[in-house]
């Protein structure tokens, strides 16, 4: 395996975290902003304001995508054991 080769991977699989963490961390952020700006106009500063919204959004929305991001781990996975096999 030669530098170029190893960089790729490690390209490939920095990509695939990427995609599949941006829409929990997108979903997250806009809760958590939607939240505060609540907070901050009621003047209610209670903590477990802000984790249940995220708790259940997080949830559905890996009820939702988690097949797509099984498929995508599954198929790095496999893109790897066959790179392997070929060594």
């Amino acid at each position: 395996m030669t530098q170029s080769e190893a960089l790729s991977i490690l390209k490939e699989a920095i990509w695939l975290i990427l995609k599949l963490s941006a829409p929990l961390l997108i979903v997250s952020i806009v809760i958590g902003l939607i939240i505060s700006i609540f907070q901050a106009a009621t003047q209610i500063h209670e903590q477990t304001l802000t984790f249940v919204p995220k708790i259940v959004a997080i949830a559905l929305l890996l009820i939702i995508l988690g097949s797509w991001m099984l498929t995508g781990m599954t198929d790095f996975f496999q893109s790897l054991m066959s790179y392997a096999a070929g060594l």
